[in-house]
Parts: structure tokens; C-alpha cells; sequence
């Protein structure tokens, strides 16, 4: 449960004590149209993903809201939405995050030699003051939570969405 007024984010994430600014590069073996395809299918999130709990979505487009809850690795369940801001199909979506967590983030896709380079530029920080202590007294676990998730996230979207398609 977020602090403060129903979905409304308590201000930019970098603003925010705790917060963590990544950008992670992930090396896909495909053209980023194709990635783009398979990122756009947004029923088979909770197949790659079993610590994606609880995934509510309809569509990857402008304006959809995704209900989430995530279990890292660590002692405590995440429940935080994303709400698609804006993209340019197979270059970038841009998305605020509201909830236990919030900031922003943006994926950019560019091609390469082998296929494409997916590009997750992320500013988050806890929403609740739970996850605000967590971050205060432990940041080494907040760190951990939260890398997890993103790089077992790339992990498993390749192994379980890309690789069906090209192979090994």
C-alpha cells in the first residue's frame, strides 16, 4: 500500500531517499520487432515470470495501467502499478510506477549486428515506509530485491520468449 494520495506517486523517484538509478543492458538475438512482438504479449508475462504473482493487463499501449505484485527473493511482497505513458512500437515505452515502489522507466530497443540491445533506463525508490526502512537500515537487501528482479526477469525472458523462438 503506497503512502499519500491514491495513485499519485510522492514525487519523482530521485527525489526520494532510497531511491536506485539503473540502466541494464540486455544483448537479444533477435531484430527488436520481433522483441517488440514478444514484449507486447503481455498474457505470457506470468509464464517467463513465477514471481510475477499478480499480473493484471490488458494491452502494452498509452494508457493501460498494470496491476502488479512481485515476490523477490527477499521477505516481502511488492504491489506497485504501471502506467504506459507513451512508446514508438519496436524503439521505446515510457512508464511511471506507483505503489510500494515508484519512479519511472524506460525500455529502448536498437538494432545490432546479431539482432537488437534492449536498454532498461530505471529511477525507483520505495512508496511505503516499510520498504523505506528496508532501504534505510538495509540497502544492501533493497539492492539485491530490486536487481533480482530485473536481471532474473531478462534471464527468463530469454530463456522462455526468445529462445523458443530462435533456439539455443
Amino acid at each position: 500500500m503506497s503512502d499519500g494520495e491514491p495513485g499519485k506517486s510522492p514525487g519523482p523517484a530521485k527525489e526520494i531517499p532510497g531511491s536506485i538509478t539503473t540502466v541494464h543492458r540486455y544483448d537479444l538475438p533477435l531484430p527488436r520487432e520481433d522483441a517488440w512482438r514478444l514484449i507486447s504479449d503481455v498474457s505470457s508475462y506470468r509464464n517467463w515470470w513465477p514471481w510475477l504473482r499478480v499480473f493484471d493487463a490488458a494491452a502494452l499501449a498509452p494508457g493501460e495501467e498494470w496491476r502488479c505484485e512481485v515476490q523477490p527473493p527477499v521477505p516481502y511482497l511488492v504491489r506497485f502499478r504501471v502506467v504506459i505513458e507513451d512508446f514508438e512500437t519496436a524503439v521505446r515505452v515510457q512508464a511511471s510506477v506507483v505503489g510500494d515502489v515508484v519512479g519511472r522507466a524506460t525500455l529502448r530497443f536498437e538494432d545490432t549486428t546479431g539482432g537488437c540491445v534492449a536498454t532498461l533506463d530505471s529511477t525507483l525508490a520505495p512508496g511505503n515506509t516499510a520498504l523505506r526502512m528496508v532501504s534505510r537500515f538495509a540497502g544492501p537487501i533493497a539492492r539485491f530485491g530490486h536487481d533480482w528482479v530485473l536481471d532474473s526477469g531478462a534471464r527468463q525472458f530469454i530463456a522462455r520468449g526468445v529462445e523458443p523462438l530462435v533456439g539455443d
